[in-house]
């Protein structure tokens, strides 16, 4: 039996008249009966008694329509579960390190979304992303390299050097680039080492590399935070990428061995689909 004999045979026994029946599902009378017929033929039994007032069922018919009637219920959750599914997006955790840039986050989630998922991001230090990826608690992050990154799969997704972030009414503000000893003296506005500890610990060594042993100031990796010390008045500054500058700072780049802000797409292993998303990113 075929679902749409069934429909048929229902709406004929709904209508009990055959013209009615034919009318309402938009087919012509002589296709209808036919379709009645051959439901007749594969069952084994008459479904209708035909009298020139209409059509009544018989007990056959009586005893398929409760039946038919179910399949066909059936069938339209069948429908409805696979149209629901089609819809649903299945979340992607995805953890993040503070600051990143959000045309970073950008690419990620469209990335994402192509995949047929919906990104659920959550901002975490660089070692509690690794500590969640590896425990399955989350599906991919954006890492600060360098990191230890064994057992995941690494693509770099973004890669940018970092300069002076400093008020924009700060002395340093009016050159083109600043040199390292243009340095001495300032204060770094920078983040507790437990966060990110081998980018910490990098971008120090390029600083003393460059002849600057920098004081630092603990700082939060929130934008505004940064913003209110580096416009306080004191001697701060920070180093970020161009892609940090808000109103009220300035960006200027550092005029030789400045180190670069790396993040990657880390994937824990066995996760293609994950793969994919990020060689789309």
């Amino acid at each position: 039996m075929e679902l749409r004999q069934l429909t048929y045979f229902c709406a004929v026994a709904e209508e009990a008249n055959l013209t009615r029946a034919a009318g309402r599902l938009r087919l012509s009378s002589p296709s209808l009966s036919q379709q009645i017929k051959a439901l007749e033929r594969e069952a084994g039994a008459a479904l209708f008694t035909r009298t020139p007032a209409g059509m009544t069922l018989t007990r056959a018919g009586e005893a398929l329509l409760p039946e038919a009637r179910a399949v066909l219920a059936a069938a339209g959750r069948a429908l409805a579960a696979v149209r629901a599914a089609a819809r649903e997006r299945r979340p992607v955790r995805a953890v993040v390190a503070p600051g990143t840039p959000a045309a970073v986050l950008r690419r990620v989630a469209a990335a994402v979304r192509d995949a047929g998922a919906e990104p659920e991001f959550d901002t975490v230090p660089t070692t509690g992303q690794l500590v969640r990826l590896r425990s399955g608690e989350a599906d991919l992050g954006v890492v600060t390299l360098p990191a230890d990154v064994a057992g995941l799969g690494v693509t770099v997704v973004h890669d940018e050097p970092l300069g002076v972030l400093l008020a924009a009414d700060h002395p340093l503000a009016a050159r083109a680039a600043v040199g390292w000893p243009d340095l001495d003296g300032q204060t770094l506005l920078w983040f507790r080492r437990e966060l990110a500890p081998d980018y910490h610990d990098m971008v120090l060594d390029a600083c003393r590399a460059g002849g600057w042993e920098p004081r630092l100031r603990p700082a939060a990796a929130r934008r505004g935070i940064v913003a209110a010390e580096l416009t306080s008045g004191e001697r701060v500054v920070a180093l970020r990428p161009a892609s940090a500058l808000d109103a009220g700072l300035a960006w200027r780049p550092l005029a030789h061995g400045a180190p670069r802000l790396r993040l990657a797409l880390a994937v824990p292993p066995g996760r293609p689909e994950l793969d994919a998303v990020a060689r789309a990113v």
